[in-house]
């Protein structure tokens, strides 16, 4: 059964051992997908739930919304992602010249993970008309990195400065569209 308080302390223990460590204590975690619901709840909204946050570690909680789609961008530093409910799909940018161009694509479903490096450029879209839940664990402080983070607008490719607040008014803005064709769709129907 997932613990909660457990699987932090585990992860702030591994911190010495490095990312190679946290990803076993990950994997552990969505194996039991089932038990990850049961313990953080069912998501009421979409967005970023931090779990733990330090210079060296972050753990965050996130709900993707139906639908939702999130510009390519960068964390600067490693990350490891472990889907518990639905499913994301990643493509993954690499830097040419002053812009970005596709370099691979992966789909995450339950139980899988994803082990991202410090340079890794990558978009993120949820394909599922539901939530898409996950784990996600950072090499240092999610909010405050040491280097800039950067985000790339979907059609230019312009990179530009990353802001969580901008990222956070982009779960907000998909759910927000994802309820009102829901409540549509309700409508018509009936």
């Amino acid at each position: 059964m997932f613990n909660k308080d457990k699987f932090i302390q585990e992860c702030i223990d591994a911190i010495p051992d490095g990312q190679l460590a946290i990803r076993e204590i990950v994997m552990r975690a969505v194996a039991e997908s089932n038990s990850i619901m049961a313990a953080l709840g069912e998501p009421v909204h979409a967005g970023i739930t931090p779990l733990y946050r330090s210079k060296e570690l972050t753990i965050l909680n996130f709900a993707w919304a139906p639908h939702m789609s999130l510009m390519p961008h960068n964390h600067q530093m490693y990350a490891l992602i472990g889907i518990y409910a639905g499913r994301e799909d990643n493509i993954f940018w690499r830097r040419k010249g002053g812009l970005i161009e596709a370099a691979g694509a992966r789909s995450l479903g339950v139980g899988d993970l994803a082990t991202l490096g410090e340079d890794v450029i990558h978009s993120v879209l949820n394909p599922t008309g539901k939530m898409t839940c996950a784990l996600h664990v950072y090499g240092g402080d999610f909010y405050a990195p040491d280097e800039p983070r950067s985000e790339w607008d979907p059609e230019t490719l312009d990179e530009q400065r990353w802001e969580v607040e901008r990222v956070k008014r982009l779960f907000k803005e998909a759910e927000d569209r994802f309820n009102a064709v829901d409540q549509q769709l309700t409508k018509s129907v009936k």
